[in-house]
């Protein structure tokens, strides 16, 4: 039986809470910064005194706390994008351009066909900021009009700010157009396992040899009122803000965003490249829980 080749990982990148790009992120981690904090007023998409209740209360949070991007800057003129499409991106999406420019500039993929470059994006399908602002409006519009029988209050979509938020599956497609790409590009949401699908259906099209080289890895940003309310519904967050997996004193998660990409191949072609190797990927496999057990 055929051996499946190996996959080697050739880069990594991405946009995280208190960290642009690997080296910041990675001096974070050895210097224990904490990178959470009181979610801003701003991000809060409702009166703070509304959401919030100190314990356990049916569509409400009881945890201020967050992992956010915050002072993220982002330069539009590297990318082959119109100006307006630009403009109207969330941050979100400027996170995974960002991160894919960052990541490709570390490996060699200048001999490779751009149309056997292909992307595997992870996007949870959560409102996003814009989402929710848009929602407001046309909710609002609405509203007058049946409070105001015979009078007709137009909707007025605030410019730039909802023009492009209607599409969360499209992280994938604006890789490929940003960077011309032409391998099978595609986004997906699997939940919390959606990171590690997309490397794995990544790592699918290389071991068929559908393409030479794919970008994957996931990006999350939605906004934080509906991770926040959701995950308090189901008492997963956790009420001191802290995050600590595996230790005796965890007691929830700490609510993220940010985007991180990697950059693959099939080993023998990365050794052939002369790429760096940061890992190899042996085997990599999916499974699902049919007890229907969410957590």
């Amino acid at each position: 039986m055929k051996k499946e080749p190996l996959i080697a990982v050739v880069a990594m990148s991405g946009v995280f809470p208190g960290a642009t790009g690997l080296t910041e992120f990675w001096n974070n981690l050895v210097h224990k910064v904490d990178a959470t904090i009181d979610i801003p007023k701003s991000r809060w998409s409702g009166a703070l005194d509304w959401i919030f209740a100190k314990t356990h209360t049916s569509d409400k949070t009881y945890s201020k706390r967050a992992c956010l991007v915050e002072h993220f800057s982002f330069s539009r003129n590297q990318y082959f994008l119109d100006d307006d499409l630009v403009e109207s991106l969330e941050p979100f999406y400027q996170w995974i351009l960002f991160a894919t420019d960052d990541a490709i500039k570390q490996c060699r993929i200048s001999s490779i066909d751009k149309k056997r470059i292909g992307a595997v994006i992870a996007a949870i399908a959560l409102p996003t900021a814009a989402s929710s602002t848009l929602a407001r409006q046309i909710s609002g519009s609405r509203l007058l009009n049946a409070m105001i029988p015979g009078t007709q209050f137009p909707l007025e979509l605030s410019s730039n700010k909802t023009k492009g938020c209607r599409v969360v599956s499209a992280p994938a497609s604006l890789i490929a157009k940003a960077f011309g790409f032409g391998g099978g590009t595609y986004t997906l949401d699997a939940a919390c396992a959606s990171s590690i699908y997309a490397v794995k259906l990544a790592c699918n099209e290389l071991q068929a040899f559908r393409a030479d080289t794919m970008i994957t890895g996931g990006v999350s940003g939605a906004d934080c009122i509906y991770t926040q309310i959701g995950f308090s519904q189901l008492r997963a967050l956790s009420p001191s803000g802290r995050c600590a997996p595996f230790d005796a004193s965890a007691d929830g998660l700490v609510v993220g965003e940010g985007a991180g990409i990697l950059v693959l191949k099939r080993l023998d072609d990365a050794l052939r490249d002369g790429d760096t190797i940061y890992g190899v990927i042996h085997a990599i496999g999916l499974s699902n829980d049919m007890r229907g057990n969410l957590l």
